[in-house]
């Protein structure tokens, strides 16, 4: 049986999604934080020269926490620049009304920011009373002093790099080590703990030999085994463990250094007003965007040049994008926004404890979105609540399900839990299949290794670790 062989031409319709650079960028606008935003924008005013900040006269300005229309749903971002010129409507964001300050500046507009460890150390150094040789090794071995107030450096290098004796060196660490917070400028753990002591005038043997050889085994909840090693009674051990709590293990943590503070704007805010929750998308930092219409008279002209009027055909549909793709994200933010308030309501009113399981596929059923563009929709967003600021992704929890049927957020039962551990009996804590019991009792099926997950993410040590005689 022969097989015939030959080339045949078909006609195939399939449907695929092109990627192109239009769609790129829509994308990335959704993802980016109102912050970033802003910094995407003022690149893109520097790359597209039609693109241009609107200005606008005080009182002239709209409100920009409008609700959105059901029938907006349903529009057509596919847009050219003849249409953004036919359409004289606000094709970008809504005008936010301009507050102009007084141009009288006073000490109140000069930003403060507290001393740095090492700006701290070096004032009380220029203070003390100590040789200008001193001086010279002290001022050395302060900017080898690390953020949280420990020397990085031996006391040989330090010798090698000044040429100095190890007394010399050794004077001069006393003289940091002298120096405020106590524990400053210590090599260890231990070392910085027993200065701690000596500056406070504790004069505790005990102290001291628990911190000098056997901090590990403190930490760990071994009291009982401190406790025969050093022929003293528990309380004792339990003592020196309290006293030790008191001390702080990194003493230069509380100094800020320049540019680490780091503040949360929030992308959207919920206000509650009477009984209704009231979407603002917090988007002032964004400047408002319009196209300069003085690039229109190239393409009216029909002597312009042919290249001349290609570039700035496609400069004008790539701004024109632009705007609709950040008025599109804004629409985006307030649709699943608004979904999140209505299935999260109890959580608005009441606490965590009302969190309630949710993921991404509910959301994006109910906004008519795909389950990708509801995930870059939330991240990198925080939305401020009556209930504190979160981070959106917050609103998406995992759940365990109770003998009603129903399910309760993983969030609910951290906030349970932690309630449960606050009000147990130190001298009897509870152990991971206690706090299963419990909640067994209260309806809900959770396994010990899990309430061993959840307690490791809030932070709170295990029964031994908790334990006090």
């Amino acid at each position: 049986m022969a097989m015939r062989m030959g080339y045949g031409l078909n006609v195939m319709q399939t449907q695929k999604l092109i990627m192109t650079p239009e769609l790129r960028q829509a994308i990335a606008v959704l993802q980016l934080s109102s912050l970033e935003l802003g910094m995407y924008i003022e690149q893109q005013l520097q790359e597209n020269p039609l693109l241009e900040i609107r200005e606008e006269e005080p009182g002239q300005g709209e409100t920009w926490e409008q609700p959105v229309q059901e029938n907006d749903r349903e529009r057509d971002y596919d847009i050219d620049w003849q249409d953004y010129f036919h359409d004289s409507s606000d094709l970008g964001l809504p005008r936010s009304e301009v507050r102009r300050e007084n141009e009288d500046f006073g000490y109140e507009h000069f930003l403060t920011r507290s001393p740095s460890l090492m700006e701290h150390l070096l004032f009380q150094l220029n203070l003390s009373r100590c040789s200008k040789r001193q001086h010279e090794i002290a001022e050395y071995i302060i900017g080898n002093i690390d953020d949280n107030g420990y020397l990085n450096c031996s006391i040989e290098e330090i010798v090698k790099q000044l040429d100095a004796g190890p007394g010399e060196v050794m004077e001069a660490l006393k003289v940091v080590q002298s120096l405020d917070p106590p524990g400053v400028g210590a090599r260890s753990l231990q070392e910085c703990l027993l200065l701690q002591l000596n500056h406070l005038g504790i004069n505790d043997e005990l102290a001291n030999n628990v911190v000098a050889g056997y901090l590990a085994d403190l930490a760990d909840g071994k009291y009982n085994r401190l406790a025969q090693l050093f022929g003293v009674p528990v309380q004792e051990i339990q003592r020196v463990a309290d006293l030790i709590k008191t001390l702080d293990p990194k003493p230069g943590r509380n100094f800020s250094g320049i540019g680490e503070n780091r503040y949360i704007t929030p992308d959207i805010v919920l206000n509650k007003v009477d009984d209704e929750y009231v979407i603002i998308i917090n988007d002032v930092t964004v400047p408002r965007l319009t196209i300069n219409n003085t690039y229109r008279a190239v393409l009216s002209q029909e002597k312009s040049d042919n290249k001349t009027k290609k570039f700035v055909e496609h400069k004008l549909n790539a701004a024109a994008w632009l705007i609709k793709s950040i008025e599109q994200r804004r629409l985006t933010l307030y649709k699943v926004t608004k979904c999140l308030v209505d299935l999260q309501r109890d959580f608005l009113d009441h606490g965590v404890k009302y969190l309630k399981p949710l993921n991404l596929k509910t959301v994006a059923d109910m906004v008519g979105l795909h389950e990708s563009t509801v995930s870059r929709a939330t991240s990198n967003k925080y939305i401020q609540t009556p209930q504190g600021v979160f981070e959106m992704k917050y609103f998406f929890s995992s759940g365990l399900s109770n003998t009603g049927g129903s399910m309760v957020s993983a969030e609910s039962i951290k906030k349970t839990m932690q309630e449960i551990l606050d009000a147990e009996n130190p001298k009897n804590p509870l152990n991971d299949q206690q706090i299963a019991d419990i909640f067994a009792r209260r309806g809900i099926k959770i396994s010990r290794r899990t309430v061993a997950k959840y307690r490791d993410e809030l932070g709170i040590p295990p029964i031994r670790k908790r334990k006090r005689y």
